[in-house]
């Protein structure tokens, strides 16, 4: 079974955007987090979106192209 992906972002990061252009590309189901909800994934994120967590607690932090994210994500 696949890990269950999550991409930590925020609104107006365009670093962002790209990382979630890739997960898209790839045809990978991800959960979308936008930290600045939550001061902890703020303080533990802020200076390093975009993040790709697995939920085995693995993260690929930016930057990364597709064939990094597959080889993350196993996909």
């Amino acid at each position: 079974m696949a890990n269950a992906v999550t991409l930590y972002h925020t609104d107006g990061c365009h670093l962002c955007e790209q990382a979630e252009g890739l997960l898209k590309q790839a045809h990978i189901n991800f959960l979308l987090v936008d930290i600045i909800s939550d001061p902890d994934l703020v303080a533990r994120y802020g200076v390093r979106i975009p993040v790709i967590r697995l939920d085995n607690n693995a993260e690929l932090g930016w930057p990364f192209d597709l064939a990094q994210l597959k080889q993350f994500t196993g996909e």
